[in-house]
């Protein structure tokens, strides 16, 4: 077994960063990725990580032990009203009216922002897939639902986390 090259002296990752931070600091941070406080103390008190992936596994640990009031407290952290946040909007006016319906529709429903992790999708088809995913989802009941939106914020958290602490190219 061979053990990882340690970083050149003075060069820190951003995992390394992540590790020895104050918790005023990375708290935030987490949250960002999880709107979970009790999901974001988990990953703070077993820091340190020795690579990303075992930061990945923690936090998909972490949520799967979500409670209902976890998850609640993490949706009120996400929105619907932006389901596309950072990416380029689409020109079509039909398309964002069906896509402001299609969202009304889903929390009137469930009562709740419809989450869909669209990490691996090109922009371009990123407004099809929400539409398609609300349609879809529009068809679940209640525990299914909230099953379902309990794994797409675990996947996002999970890709919002990993490119936080992934080397960029000036690392």
């Amino acid at each position: 077994m061979t053990l990882p090259t340690p970083p050149r002296h003075g060069t820190r990752t951003p995992l390394d960063r992540l590790n020895s931070a104050a918790l005023a600091t990375v708290e935030p941070l987490l949250l960002r990725c999880c709107g979970s406080r009790r999901w974001a103390r988990r990953l703070v008190t077993h820091r340190p990580y020795p690579d990303v992936e075992a930061l990945l596994a923690a936090a998909d640990e972490a949520s799967y032990d979500l409670t209902p009031a976890d998850l609640r407290e993490a949706l009120v952290c996400e929105t619907a009203a932006h389901p596309l946040e950072g990416e380029p909007q689409p020109g079509v006016l039909a398309a964002h009216t069906a896509l402001r319906a299609a969202h009304a529709a889903y929390e009137r429903k469930f009562g709740h922002a419809f989450l869909y992790c669209l990490d691996g999708f090109a922009a371009e088809e990123r407004l099809g897939q929400v539409l398609a995913g609300i349609r879809l989802r529009l068809e679940n009941d209640a525990d299914e639902e909230w099953a379902v939106t309990a794994e797409e914020l675990r996947r996002l958290a999970r890709g919002r986390l990993g490119r936080l602490a992934a080397p960029g190219p000036a690392d």
